[in-house]
């Protein structure tokens, strides 16, 4: 099949070169010159302009977003939308909200152009191992355009799947992404306790590889975990601030609406906050209360509270 590819980043560029592999012939567009560079070195065919992307593929088309979400979605569309005619199709790739997804559906639906809004997981290494995909949208789109995910997906009948109408493929991924926080946490806090318990000097990258095989929590976070700490047993250099990218946030503003209690998704999503916090005026002024009620000291910035 010819797909589209608009966003020629790590991933955008990634699920292109997988597509390619495939057999399907994917023309890209990036407007930053230098992604779009890097893409057509590695053998994808790109042009300069939404327009020429448009113009380059034979109707009805497929066109992929793999932009940031948010703005950039936004202005994508304003620009595309007029460019597409009925029984065109936009595939939505990104971490955008499924309220978003929803309106924006409904907004090409009036001119006939198809939706179709797709949750993906695997990062850079799903150009090999495949992509996770969960999509929101149309049946008859998606299997129209079923050989695409078939050949994106780790397997043509595994790891993807429509999930509901549009915005529910995206609602799902934001709801992976919060399960994702938690578990991220827990491997943190987990291997945090092993590293300050002195008295048996664990060696962590050792004992992560020990659980790698047959244990209840391996897992692909649990061979991050490994290779971070074969790579760099005390993590030297990295700043301990952790970044969210709003998808963590939305779960848990989902789970309060629906009254779902979501503890453990809600601390890890407030552990990363708290992370960014380098003025910790909280934990000042927490220390300065102790001090008040309980007549202990307060320590002072480079003091450690006696």
């Amino acid at each position: 099949m010819d797909l589209g590819m608009i966003g020629l980043g790590r991933m955008g560029a990634g699920m292109a070169l997988r597509l390619r592999r495939g057999g399907h012939r994917v023309v890209g567009y990036d407007p930053d010159v230098h992604a779009a560079a890097q893409a057509t070195a590695q053998g994808i065919e790109t042009v300069d302009t939404l327009d020429a992307l448009v113009a380059a593929l034979a109707p009805p088309r497929a066109l992929w977003l793999m932009v940031p979400a948010g703005a950039a979605v936004e202005s994508t569309l304003e620009v595309l939308h007029p460019l597409l005619a009925a029984g065109d199709t936009v595939i939505e790739g990104g971490n955008s909200h499924y309220a978003d997804s929803q309106r924006r559906a409904a907004a090409l639906a009036e001119d006939g152009i198809g939706w179709l809004d797709v949750g993906t997981s695997g990062g850079i290494r799903g150009i090999d191992a495949g992509y996770s995909m969960t999509l929101g949208g149309e049946a008859a789109l998606v299997e129209r355009l079923q050989p695409l995910f078939a050949t994106l997906a780790p397997s043509a009948a595994r790891g993807w799947g429509r999930v509901g109408p549009a915005g529910a493929g995206h609602y799902a991924k934001m709801v992976h992404n919060g399960i994702e926080y938690g578990l991220m946490q827990a491997f943190a806090e987990g291997f945090a306790i092993l590293h300050h318990k002195q008295e048996f000097d664990f060696d962590l990258a050792a004992l992560a590889d020990i659980w790698r095989e047959g244990s209840v929590i391996r897992s692909w976070l649990l061979d991050l975990s490994a290779e971070a700490l074969h790579r760099n047993p005390a993590l030297a250099g990295i700043a301990p601030q952790v970044a969210d990218s709003g998808e963590g946030r939305w779960t848990v503003a989902e789970a309060i609406a629906l009254d779902v209690p979501a503890p453990v998704i809600t601390h890890a999503l407030i552990a990363r906050l708290r992370s960014r916090d380098g003025d910790a005026f909280g934990d000042r002024l927490l220390a300065s209360l102790r001090g008040a009620f309980g007549g202990h000291g307060v320590p002072q910035r480079g003091e450690t509270d006696p």
